[in-house]
């Protein structure tokens, strides 16, 4: 079975459904690619992606450390290139509400850094990721 089902609605917008869930999304192309730029486009969810499983990721090592992470939030920035059209790099600033002893930060850099999307994404895509204690 499909994980995820999208259909292309015209004007350069696509509807996603979560299979499992029902949860649905828009995407639309941005300004600068002849989009509205009224959602988010696809190469946005990718870099939102990376910064909620890290989240995801960091929660559960987390949860199995008996660190308390919530309210940690992410600012993520993405940065496009030419020639071809495509992500070049994805800026990910962390803000923690809390103090961490060195061992924790080392506990949750390591598990940021080991999310699945991050790994899953290209080597040439350059992941620049600040973790602010």
């Amino acid at each position: 079975m499909a994980t995820i089902e999208t259909v292309y609605q015209g004007t350069l917008r696509t509807q996603a459904k979560h299979v499992q869930s029902g949860t649905e999304i828009l995407t639309d192309a941005p300004i600068d690619n002849q989009g509205k730029g009224e959602a988010f486009s696809p190469t946005d969810l990718l870099a939102a992606a990376l910064g909620s499983c890290m989240l995801t990721i960091m929660g559960i090592a987390a949860r199995e450390h008996q660190m308390n992470i919530e309210n940690t939030a992410c600012s993520i920035t993405k940065i496009m290139a030419a020639n071809p059209r495509r992500v070049a790099e994805i800026v990910v600033d962390l803000k923690f509400p809390e103090n961490y002893s060195d061992k924790q930060q080392k506990t949750l850099e390591r598990a940021a850094l080991t999310c699945p999307v991050y790994l899953s994404l290209h080597s040439d895509l350059k992941k620049s990721v600040n973790f602010n204690w």
